[in-house]
């Protein structure tokens, strides 16, 4: 079997890796499609405090090959959409509908996977979907229809998930509010087009590529401002302004209801903040280094009744969020096929690397078929 696997120094495409025989509770996923994103770029880079070596990615779909002796849900011949999230499903959080809060998702690792020479290697993400085959808890494995295809299925894993969610369970965005978004990736997309499906009248975007806006336009923003210009939170005051006569009020405020950070570095986060209107939120939900900062003013906060909040994997709950995605993909609300800027084999997964770091693509999908 073949699975490309960072050891701490490089990532290779290696073959002859076996994997375990699932337990009780496992699924083994024959992988048709992974998505490729910058969490994992920051894997590979080794800016993660997780073991290595490990199988990479996080973000798949494909068709379930095996299941332990107690699995009930899914059975061989299923497709499915796996989920990084391997929930204990016990504990309060799990009972609430909060599995992104159980203690268990954090941390964990596995080494299910062997190379020919016996060394065994880590798991990523609890997912290690950058392989032929990979196993997986049963509670990371959502059934999917057999029309939706699995390479654009691959992406609801994380990408679509995480925009979606921040904005309609993190957020709660509610129709006729506003918002800004930084960064229009795989992510940042998605958070525009569910801004578009709860019914946001003023979607912006920003990105420092302009050649971005098509795309972002296509996907329900109503505005673009170019992420290197100085003064983009006088350019989003201007479209929503604090009131007709006055761009910026006391503190900075007027603006918009909602910024979204995909980015998470710190000017970008300054300028969400600085985005809002009174009793406006900023949501991070890019992924920063495990010790990157940033500063802000009290007062941008307390004295006009800002917030600012983070927002795990979307705030979801894979068996509930990940199946009303789909059904918003099948009845023409939500795009997942556009997402798909390009497919790569396996063998191809460097030149997949440096075109997302170019940021030539939305979204680029490794396939092993």
């Amino acid at each position: 079997m073949r699975a490309i696997v960072y050891d701490g120094t490089s990532t290779k495409l290696i073959d002859g890796i076996t994997l375990c025989d699932p337990g009780p509770r496992d699924v083994i996923v024959e992988v048709a499609a992974a998505g490729l994103c910058q969490s994992d770029l920051s894997y590979m880079a080794g800016l993660y405090p997780v073991p290595s070596p490990g199988v990479c990615g996080h973000e798949a779909a494909g068709v379930v090959a095996e299941v332990g002796a107690a699995v009930t849900h899914v059975k061989p011949g299923d497709h499915v959409v796996i989920a990084t999230l391997s929930a204990c499903g016990m504990c309060e959080p799990c009972g609430d509908g909060r599995p992104t809060a159980c203690l268990k998702t954090l941390g964990g690792s596995r080494q299910p996977f062997t190379t020919s020479d016996g060394e065994p290697i880590h798991t990523f993400a609890s997912t290690s979907a950058f392989a032929e085959r990979t196993i997986v808890a049963d509670v990371q494995c959502v059934k999917i229809p057999k029309d939706v295809p699995l390479t654009s299925a691959a992406l609801v894993g994380c990408g679509v998930v995480t925009g979606v969610g921040a904005v309609m369970n993190r957020a709660k965005v509610q129709r006729g509010q506003t918002a800004v978004v930084f960064g229009v990736g795989g992510v940042g997309l998605n958070v525009i087009q569910a801004l578009r499906i709860v019914g946001s009248p003023t979607i912006i975007a920003v990105d420092t590529d302009p050649s971005k806006e098509q795309l972002a336009r296509q996907f329900g923003a109503t505005h673009f401002i170019n992420g290197t210009d100085d003064d983009i939170p006088a350019q989003v005051g201007a479209i929503c302004p604090l009131s007709p006569k006055a761009d910026r009020g006391w503190f900075n405020s007027g603006g918009v209801d909602f910024a979204f950070d995909c980015v998470a570095k710190a000017p970008v986060t300054w300028n969400a903040l600085e985005c809002l209107d009174w009793e406006g939120t900023a949501v991070i939900v890019g992924v920063a280094g495990q010790t990157d900062e940033f500063n802000g003013l009290y007062s941008r906060l307390t004295q006009v009744e800002r917030n600012l909040i983070g927002c795990r994997y979307g705030s979801i709950s894979p068996h509930r969020d990940i199946p009303r995605i789909i059904e918003m993909y099948r009845q023409g609300d939500l795009l997942l096929d556009e997402l798909v800027t390009a497919a790569y084999p396996a063998e191809e997964f460097n030149t997949a690397i440096e075109e997302l770091r170019a940021g030539s693509v939305a979204r680029g999908v490794i396939t092993f078929a």
